[in-house]
């Protein structure tokens, strides 16, 4: 208790960090999977709702009564309460699996801070349906105050539609209380599709009963108060907080009804506690944490198996999540801040201050796109979801770019990812003889629905998804030492690569990952991601044993590459090989140093990123000669292009300050107009898991993150 306590007490003496002007276009506060995902799209807390990814409102309601008067310090101004003005937002720190935010009124400095326990190397923590939030208040005026404080979330939470109706209850485990919300129709797994929000499951906001040594009102010093918890109409149990300082202590008993039935909401508020000052001293009084968990019982449906989430694996139920352990919580709180302190670092190092801050920003959002769950053989399976680009489930082209976050966290969930590919490529169900773009649509992996899906070859990506494949397999195998999927999906990977020594040099008219460019026969970038697959895969082939495969691979991908260079010309490399004048960002080009192919000369690459900068518009460069859109991802790659840190820094400064200029406020976009920083299209999505690609670069600092593991 004493080292948590030090911990809050530095971050109230901690200098800022350089770059206060880093404005996130929206900040991330409860984000647990691509459902349970709520983020503010404003600059300060109390000018909007929390809202999901996708726009649609999740209500979280904070206030803190200081004396007689109450405050505003989560959205904006309750209907159907008197005027309850906002409390002055001083400042937002944004971590990797912590957000935090600072407010001063009434002469109080109130510290909130919502903390995601997900250490992405700890499979049990990354699926955690658990966010904590924590108050600190510090008197700021040498004067004593009592403060109580107060949150509820809305019905929103818990429907697709407000029109859908909702029920709620309380409970009680042990020490813990909780009160409770979920959908009338609990149809689990019945939904699919991009814009959509979860309306299963039940929604829980608990709290441990307050400890006896915790200061409170004066003469009850030995008095163990409890969190007041509430259910009702919006407008009466905020209003009841503002005129009492409890939440209500009756529910409103009128159930179901639509979420939008005068606003149904669960609450929680704290006891009034007394803030004192202490001269010549900080002192603050630490309030929580407050426990916000859902239990989506089922989240993803597998070849029509419906699926557990990874944290039932061990019989564990929402009452054991719910109930989590005091020294356990305070146990991961430090974790997540050493967390945090040392990744800072790192990425500051690696990439400089900008890049830290943009890295830190995405890092919740790569996790929160993802679902995890325990398949049919009882191994974890971990599915994202292509948020606002079609709602795909497992797309393989989003696998890819976000692969470098977890080649440096987390392997394992890497493998979690390709497994269900490759076993539905080699189920019989697969007809073609090139890799699978998708399993189905969020959560429903029940098989391809892209394209021609199983049925035709029209609009696939075959040799996109062939190359990803083989490079993510060689990866795991050559940076991590995994070669688990390399042995037991060698024929199939085999086959893959066969298909790229017919078709991969020279592209016919197809999709890559960007397909929103439309079709293009002879490109040369994918034409390279094939050349430095077979590379990868008769590496990965070579270190598991296979002599053949190692030689007839590695011989295709050099004779690929003398080729490539002879009729793709000196750079800049245009976009096809028949478009002379033409360019395109070669991003692909990145792997050839990370798995020390050595396929390409190193002044390829140099030459390269010397013309994506003289092109380069205020907020980078754009993909290629015939558009002044870009793509984040893509355009980290090739800045990782660069030799050293500062010069990489230099490349990475426009895509930071498009983060901080883009007019939409949605988490972050991949997709975005060079000249003005506009979103062209995506949201939310997990291939900013590709931003951490200077980070694996750097060989010692990445098996260093991989070690941390269990």
């Amino acid at each position: 208790m004493r080292r948590l306590a030090a911990l809050l007490l530095l971050a109230f003496l901690a200098p800022a960090r350089a770059g206060d002007d880093f404005r996130p276009p929206a900040v991330p506060l409860v984000v647990q999977d691509p459902y349970v995902s709520a983020w503010s799209f404003s600059d300060r807390l109390t000018d909007d709702w929390p809202r999901h990814w996708t726009g649609k409102v999740m209500a979280l309601c904070g206030m803190a009564r200081i004396d007689e008067k109450a405050w505003r310090w989560c959205g904006p101004q309750p209907a159907g309460v008197p005027d309850v003005p906002a409390m002055e937002q001083k400042s937002l720190r944004v971590g990797a699996l912590s957000t935090e935010y600072v407010f001063e009124a009434g002469g109080i400095e109130l510290r909130v801070t919502f903390i995601s326990p997900a250490l992405p190397w700890d499979l049990d923590e990354v699926s955690l349906p658990l966010t904590y939030v924590m108050w600190q208040l510090r008197s700021t005026d040498d004067a004593p105050h009592l403060v109580a404080l107060y949150l509820d979330a809305s019905a929103e939470w818990v429907v697709n539609t407000v029109d859908q109706d909702v029920e709620w209850g309380r409970v009680r485990l042990g020490t813990v209380q909780a009160v409770w919300m979920g959908s009338a129709d609990q149809r689990v797994l019945h939904r699919s599709g991009d814009d959509v929000r979860l309306d299963w499951g039940h929604l829980y906001l608990a709290q441990q009963d307050w400890p006896s040594q915790l200061d409170v009102l004066p003469g009850r010093d030995n008095w163990k108060p409890r969190a007041m918890f509430a259910v009702g109409a919006d407008a009466h149990v905020r209003g009841e907080f503002v005129d009492t300082a409890m939440a209500p202590q009756f529910d409103d008993l009128r159930q179901p009804r639509a979420a939008n039935d005068a606003w149904p909401v669960i609450a929680v508020s704290t006891p009034a506690v007394a803030v004192k000052p202490v001269h010549g001293d900080v002192a603050s009084v630490r309030v929580g944490p407050l426990r916000i968990a859902c239990d989506e019982v089922r989240n993803i449906q597998l070849m029509e198996q419906p699926l557990r989430p990874w944290w039932q694996r061990r019989g564990v139920d929402i009452g054991a999540v719910l109930g989590t352990d005091p020294l356990l919580a305070q146990a991961q709180c430090e974790a997540v801040a050493d967390f945090e302190r040392d990744l800072h670092s790192d990425l500051v190092a690696v990439g400089g201050e900008h890049y830290a801050q943009v890295c830190e920003l995405a890092f919740r959002q790569v996790l929160g796109a993802h679902g995890l769950a325990i398949d049919g053989r009882g191994r974890a399976a971990h599915f994202p979801k292509e948020c606002f680009s079609n709602g795909c489930i497992s797309t393989v082209d989003v696998i890819y770019p976000a692969a470098p976050f977890f080649l440096v966290f987390n392997p394992g969930l890497l493998e979690a990812q390709l497994r269900p590919v490759l076993d539905y490529a080699a189920s019989g169900r697969w007809p073609h003889p090139f890799a699978p773009h998708d399993l189905g649509t969020y959560p429903l992996a029940n098989g391809q629905v892209y394209g021609g899906g199983e049925r035709t070859e029209e609009d696939q990506m075959p040799v996109e998804e062939c190359g990803n494949m083989l490079l993510l397999a060689g990866a795991l195998q050559h940076l991590c030492g995994r070669d688990a999927l390399a042995r037991e999906y060698a024929s199939q990977l085999d086959g893959w690569a066969a298909y790229l020594e017919q078709r991969g040099f020279d592209p016919e008219n197809q999709l890559c990952t960007d397909d929103f460019a439309g079709h293009l026969a002879h490109n040369v970038n994918l034409s390279l991601k094939a050349i430095l697959a077979l590379g990868a895969w008769g590496q990965a082939c070579a270190a598991i044993g296979r002599a053949d495969e190692a030689t007839r691979f590695s011989a295709a991908a050099r004779d690929f590459a003398a080729k490539w260079q002879s009729a793709a010309g000196p750079p800049p490399t245009p976009l096809a090989f028949d478009q002379p004048g033409t360019w395109s960002q070669k991003y692909n080009l990145v792997w050839d140093d990370l798995l020390d192919l050595h396929l390409f000369p190193p002044a390829l690459a140099a030459a390269e990123l010397a013309q994506y900068r003289a092109q380069s518009g205020p907020f980078g460069p754009p993909l290629d000669s015939r558009r002044g859109y870009t793509k984040l991802d893509w355009s980290t790659w090739t800045a990782a292009f660069a030799p050293d840190r500062d010069s990489f820094a230099a490349a990475f400064e426009p895509l930071w300050r498009f983060v901080s200029a883009t007019p939409q406020r949605v988490p972050l976009t991949d997709w975005y107009e060079t000249a003005d920083a506009k979103k062209v299209g995506f949201q939310a999505r997990s291939v900013v898991g590709g931003l951490f690609i200077r980070l694996l670069q750097d060989r010692e600092r990445a098996a260093a993150w991989r070690a941390r593991g269990k």
